[in-house]
């Protein structure tokens, strides 16, 4: 029997829903019937449009904004559209995470410098002498649990403190601004940088005609393009990453005063960054990058550290920025209000188990303590409903049970029974109010102590429209983009130039250029232009530019001069001299540096003086992407073995055009001289060159002064091919 299909009824006739056929009696198709079932469905929609519905069918008239009370007001929780798009978008993958699917995590402690009692009744915040412990999980937000570290993409910071009061959770990204203003769009936005549905590819990459065709379409995401095309979004190390909350929060002390406050973590090894080239090598090489970097330093005892810094906003200054406070696509910048460091982060243990700990850790905005407080931010008012709607469903209602996510302190409700649950309840009581426990748990006696939403007076009427201060989408990103150095905006251009290629439908690449880069800086477009094959409309070459810089922002003011945590790559020769490398080993780790001797084959080399000298990793096994700065030693009158390789040649040059510090010694000068490199190279900063091999206190010092930069910048505008 053919099974009957179903039917759609239209105004013209009855038709197969799309990708239905009609049958004939014997149950083969006819193909005049499947050409007149597609006429008529396309000349349908031609004529009436694809109207935009709930999954109940009702027609939507705005799928932009959230209902909220006035134009800047909360969000209501009456918004039936907003609570049915998120809860199905949260809820489409199991049991990954939808987002931040792949991520690594350590153990540690929070310890403030002071106690910021007159900004916050927050108990953590108050004694300098207690150390709070945290569990921070890093992550990539667009790949799954078993894509790569390094792709170009923003990087989650969530850090969950087992505070006396309760867990506050700070879920952050390593970037202070975000792609949209209202949650109700974030199913959309996710949705456009995920694989194309049809055929699941491209995994963890922005480079694709569906992301660029929801942003082009979306210029409220042109400032956090800004920064996604930067080097920002290639982390060198989770350690070495600011880490934002984003979104304006309050801070409320005992006398219920408030504030506004945006959070910062401050890397104390200083921000750096991979460069686009190395990241795509190191994506092949060793897709765990990120993540053994992490559990490394760690294991060896280089703990990696953050101080927290506030942005402190007092109510009466909210209307006296050129921007609004709560649009979560701008920055305060630090030169306008500066950041108060007012503690350390220091993460000193690894898991114990992946699964148990980093994979079912349940961060949630809404988990927070007495003394913070949210704001009206669109996006974060709707983070507060999806990311507990989330774990309801990757965890299970009782996930708070969970070793990895249960409070310090004790818990005491009336939740009971649902999956997953631990806790064995005892007694006949689990209601309030009760007289048969004594009317436990009860309200809390000491007012003070518990938490209380801050009172802030709300009026408006019930409307789904956005603030007009929020409609500047552009002057932040011009700021982005004055403040950068040369290489650096070499690199944005690098990065649109590479990503817009990838996409197939000109249209989009052309309404990139003309409606959003043309808006940031006619220089940035008409190199991007150029470079992708598009034309900028006449009328958009002199815009109205933003003339403000802020210093903070380029990658270049941010290395903070030091070298603890760097690792160096030792290219040596046999019959080198033990003692000399003995010697440079011992200066490198006294300066908390790690090094790693490099050799064509594994196991063991001989020293001229009788030493052995481990390998650690061979030129088959490893590559210059992975040092911050490389060292060539070797005794001029023995065999040049390893440099007459064309892998260690490639290692070499690679490291010069990636900006790295270059020291050689004895027969590595030789080598360098042997490479094609720029003339002048050896008068460039960064550039170490002692001939006479004999020396190596007085070279290891001076390769450590030029390892204190990170990168050489003047030369990550590629001189040299490798």
């Amino acid at each position: 029997m053919t099974a009957r299909p179903q039917i759609r009824v239209t105004n013209l006739k009855a038709v197969p829903l799309q990708g239905e056929a009609m049958s004939t009696n014997d149950g083969h198709r006819s193909e005049d019937q499947e050409t007149a079932k597609d006429q008529d469905l396309k000349k349908y929609r031609h004529e009436t449009g694809e109207h935009l519905t709930t999954n109940q069918g009702l027609q939507i008239s705005d799928d932009q904004n959230s209902l909220r009370a006035g134009a800047r007001g909360p969000t209501l929780l009456e918004d039936f559209h907003l609570r049915e798009k998120i809860t199905h978008f949260d809820q489409e993958r199991i049991p990954e995470r939808v987002v931040h699917a792949r991520g690594a995590a350590a153990h540690g402690y929070f310890q403030v410098y002071e106690s910021l009692s007159d900004l916050t009744k927050a108990a953590f915040l108050q004694d300098p002498t207690v150390r709070t412990p945290v569990f921070v999980r890093f992550s990539t937000v667009a790949g799954s649990r078993g894509s790569a570290d390094t792709p170009r993409d923003v990087r989650g910071f969530a850090t969950k403190f087992y505070t006396p009061e309760g867990v506050w959770d700070l879920v952050g990204n390593n970037f202070p601004v975000f792609f949209i203003q209202d949650a109700i769009k974030f199913p959309d936005f996710v949705h456009s940088v995920k694989p194309e549905p049809h055929n699941e590819i491209p995994q963890a990459a922005s480079a694709h005609d569906t992301f660029w065709d929801f942003v082009s379409l979306t210029p409220e995401s042109t400032h956090m393009l800004m920064w996604v095309m930067s080097d920002r979004a290639l982390p060198r190390s989770f350690g070495r990453m600011e880490g934002f909350g984003v979104h304006t929060f309050r801070l409320v002390n005992a006398q219920g005063k408030a504030r506004f406050v945006k959070f910062h973590w401050k890397p104390v090894l200083g921000v750096h960054s991979l460069v686009w080239n190395e990241a795509q090598k190191i994506s092949g090489m060793d897709p765990d990058f990120n993540r053994r970097d992490l559990w490394e330093s760690i294991e060896k005892g280089m703990f990696p550290e953050w101080e927290l810094g506030l942005q402190l906003i007092e109510e009466a200054d909210e209307f006296s920025f050129d921007f609004d406070l709560l649009d979560p696509t701008k920055i305060i910048p630090e030169e306008q209000v500066a950041v108060r460091l007012v503690g350390k982060l220091t993460l000193n243990r690894n898991p114990d188990n992946f699964f148990a700990e980093t994979e079912q850790v349940a961060f949630h905005p809404g988990h927070i303590v007495p003394g913070i407080d949210f704001t009206n931010d669109p996006l974060l008012q709707g983070r507060l409903f999806s990311y507990l709607d989330t774990q309801l469903r990757r965890v299970g209602p009782n996930f708070a049970e969970l070793p990895i996510n249960k409070p310090v302190n004790p818990v005491h409700n009336n939740q009971r029974d649902a999956m997953g649950r631990i806790a064995i309840d005892s007694g006949r009581v689990s209601y309030f109010p009760n007289s048969l426990a004594g009317g436990c748990p009860m309200h809390s006696p000491k007012a003070a102590e518990a938490f209380s939403s801050y009172t802030e007076k709300i009026e408006g009427n019930k409307i789904r429209e956005r603030s007009d201060s929020f409609s500047d989408h552009f002057s932040q990103a011009t700021m982005f983009w004055n403040s950068m150095a040369g290489w650096e905006k070499q690199h944005i251009v690098e990065a649109f130039s590479f990503e817009l290629n990838k996409v197939e439908t000109i249209e989009i690449r052309t309404r990139v250029v003309n409606d959003l880069l043309a808006n940031v800086h006619p220089d940035l477009a008409k190199r991007v232009a150029d470079n992708i094959g598009v034309t900028i409309r006449p009328e958009l070459t002199s815009p109205r530019l933003y003339e403000k810089v802020s210093p903070a922002l380029s990658l270049e003011n941010l290395t903070r001069g030091t070298i603890k945590g760097r690792v160096v790559g030792l290219l040596a020769v046999n019959q080198i001299s033990g003692a000399h490398i003995d010697t440079l080993l011992q200066n490198l780790k006294s300066a908390g540096v790690r090094a790693e001797n490099i050799a064509p084959t594994g196991g063991k080399f001989g020293g001229e003086d009788g030493h052995s000298i481990t390998v650690d990793k061979t030129l088959a096994t490893t590559a210059s992407v992975f040092y911050d700065g490389v060292v060539l030693l070797g005794n001029k009158s023995q065999g040049r073995d390893i440099f007459d390789l064309g892998r260690a040649k490639h290692f070499v040059a690679e490291a010069f055009m990636h900006g790295k510090t270059i020291g050689a010694f004895g027969a590595g000068v030789d080598f360098v001289r042997t490479l094609n490199l720029p003339d002048g190279y050896e008068n460039e900063p960064g550039i170490v060159l002692f001939e006479n091999g004999d020396n190596v206190v007085d070279f290891t010092r001076q390769f450590l002064e030029e390892l204190k930069a990170h990168r050489h910048f003047n030369r990550l505008i590629e001189k040299v091919s490798a």
